[in-house]
């Protein structure tokens, strides 16, 4: 099968690219593969010839995104369409990852993926337009929400975390904001899975389980042992970010299980197997 895995370098796609074999891969990024342009995108997807196009590149700084919605739809939402109508003059599947963020956070259970959208800040509505640009371009997609991303390759809310612990900084972390903390490496795995299988239309994809920032800021330092770290609950309000961010955005993986599709392990497991592998004592 020959896949195109577009931003192949960032977080997400270098866990997709090891996971390829035997699969024929073209990983591509920027400066190689700027999705905004259209005509080069149609150019190297078509000249590749592939069966599935993995959607990976994105603006994902939220707090940027608020003050830059422009450049953030440009990016998530039409540099999306471009690559999506790409894969269907190919005739291939389009995977596209999309948020947690589509939702506003005010639902008091786990979302469902038919659940109503009103994303609250500018990456929640650039991100929304990449689901629609996605969804514009046929049925022959995959869309797959994930939320709180943590990996081997890049910044994320654990490593800055467990960094600032160790140089003895003070941690505030809010306690009110629920989730569920996904590892990249699962969701890889669980992309190709899906893949294999025949998925198509969209699916909420995370660890298992939910907690609020605070409690995984706390167990994530626990499991990386360090000495005299203190980390002090907050809540939202205490300290106000650029974005908002919704209060409970957990996605049930609803219809992963309504298809027999084997659930991701705990977000506990996979954290504290990627805190102990990968950010080891210096």
């Amino acid at each position: 099968m020959k896949v195109l895995v577009a931003g192949c370098r960032g977080m997400l796609g270098t866990d997709l690219m090891q996971g390829l074999d035997p699969h024929v891969p073209l990983g591509l990024d920027l400066p190689e593969l700027d999705i905004t342009d259209a005509r080069r995108c149609r150019e190297q997807v078509l000249d590749f010839k592939p069966e599935v196009v993995i959607h990976a590149a994105a603006l994902t700084n939220v707090d940027w995104c608020e003050a830059h919605e422009q450049e953030a739809l440009l990016v998530n939402g039409q540099g999306t369409g471009n690559l999506a109508a790409a894969a269907h003059e190919a005739g291939a599947l389009f995977v596209y990852y999309s948020t947690d963020y589509v939702f506003d956070g005010i639902k008091e259970s786990a979302y469902l993926e038919t659940d109503p959208t009103h994303p609250l800040s500018a990456y929640g509505r650039s991100k929304l337009c990449g689901e629609e640009m996605t969804r514009s371009h046929g049925p022959n997609h995959l869309i797959l929400r994930t939320s709180w991303l943590f990996g081997r390759n890049g910044k994320n809310f654990i490593r800055t975390i467990v960094e600032m612990a160790r140089d003895g900084q003070p941690l505030h972390v809010v306690d009110d904001q629920l989730g569920s903390p996904t590892y990249a490496r699962d969701l890889a795995l669980q992309t190709w899975n899906m893949v294999r299988r025949g998925c198509r239309g969209t699916y909420h994809v995370t660890n298992s389980d939910f907690c609020s920032w605070y409690e995984l800021a706390r167990r994530c330092v626990e499991w990386a042992a360090v000495p005299g770290a203190h980390i002090e609950p907050v809540k939202t309000h205490e300290y106000p970010r650029p974005a908002p961010r919704p209060a409970c955005s957990i996605l049930a993986n609803a219809r992963l299980l309504s298809e027999g599709v084997p659930l991701l392990r705990s977000w506990q497991e996979a954290a504290r197997e990627y805190v102990t592998t990968c950010l080891p004592a210096l």
